[in-house]
């Protein structure tokens, strides 16, 4: 091996934390030989079928990703949850290492890699990163990977909401790459939820809010009213129930799991999950503040399946289906303010 040789294999090892693969042993000079007499000696070995550690001490967690990698082959790159820890999506390390790879090949075709699970894509575009660091998918990429494979969309519009409210996208470029793709999992939701966020606009949310909620599940028609800024951005729609004195806030920019009862105690708020997915459930949160104002109605059931407005309903009232709605005034007003 020459001067150059050995500066250019001294600084290949370097940056991948020690690990090498058979090629780039190959692309440098060590012979067989030489290369067995190593792993024989301990001084290297062998991690995946021809990836090999250049030491013999304790892996880091990065010399594992690029035996992952350089396991995987040409083209390989992290993705899904290790992508999203790399991009600091995520604070846990994934169990297993996930990586993607060009649809054509299958590296784990006749024997599986050990702690790593291929996905295989007819389309990557990595992250553009100095070549010395782990290659990895795209953030908009890693993010709507993970929400494709969401079990629910409260846990798909979850990982959008962490990109966006942590600044390592836009919901711009997370709509643009939504339009890239032929098949995504919650196309729909997740177009207006980005569409709403990016724009500050509220079409999409307050259609979903008239349609799966309110007209869906029998509750009277609020008044829309105009948007209000918060904190100096247009965040907030309104829809007033006079009679009720009743406020729901439609607010595009809201995380699963964010508290539904606003400050004003009559009022309630909520985001694009409760009045796409959790319709019926907000169907029922209106409809028993609306029970605690007085309202001489109750909610139906919607066309889903699995619609739950009327048990929830009656949980949260205790009012059962309530045939006697002659008594319903003097319960509401006992209970008016709670929600």
């Amino acid at each position: 091996m020459d001067a150059d040789a050995q500066r250019d294999w001294f600084w290949l090892a370097g940056e991948q934390h020690g690990v090498v693969a058979k090629r780039q042993v190959d692309d440098v000079g060590i012979g067989r030989g030489s290369l067995d007499h190593r792993i024989r000696s301990g001084k290297w070995r062998r991690l995946h079928r021809g990836v090999y550690a250049a030491f013999n001490g304790e892996l880091t967690p990065e010399a594992r990703l690029w035996a992952a990698v350089l396991r995987a082959g040409p083209g390989a790159v992290l993705s899904h949850e290790t992508a999203a820890e790399l991009q600091h999506l995520i604070d846990r390390p994934s169990p297993a290492i996930h990586i993607t790879v060009p649809a054509r090949r299958r590296p784990a075709q006749n024997k599986p890699i050990p702690g790593v699970v291929i996905h295989r894509s007819r389309r990557i575009r990595p992250q553009e990163l100095p070549q010395w660091e782990l290659p990895r998918t795209r953030i908009e990429d890693t993010v709507l990977d993970l929400a494709g494979e969401a079990v629910t969309f409260e846990d798909a519009y979850g990982w959008i909401s962490r990109a966006v409210s942590g600044q390592s996208t836009t919901a711009g470029l997370l709509r643009d790459a939504v339009g890239e793709r032929k098949r995504m999992r919650w196309r729909k939701w997740l177009d207006g939820a980005l569409t709403d966020i990016a724009e500050g606009a509220y079409f999409h949310i307050e259609w979903h809010y008239r349609r799966d909620v309110e007209f869906a599940h029998g509750l009277p028609k609020g008044t829309g009213q105009a948007g209000r800024v918060i904190d100096g951005e247009k965040r907030l729609k309104d829809v007033s129930y006079a009679d009720h004195a009743l406020r729901v806030e439609l607010d595009g920019r809201i995380s699963p799991g964010d508290e539904r009862v606003a400050k004003d105690a009559r009022a309630l708020r909520f985001g694009h999950v409760d009045v796409t997915e959790l319709a019926c459930q907000t169907a029922a949160l209106v409809a028993a503040a609306l029970y605690r104002a007085d309202w001489a109605s109750a909610p139906r059931s919607c066309r889903r399946p699995d619609c739950t407005v009327v048990p929830d309903y009656e949980s949260f009232t205790g009012a059962g289906r309530r045939s006697n709605v002659g008594n319903r005034s003097n319960a509401g007003n006992r209970a008016k303010g709670r929600l």
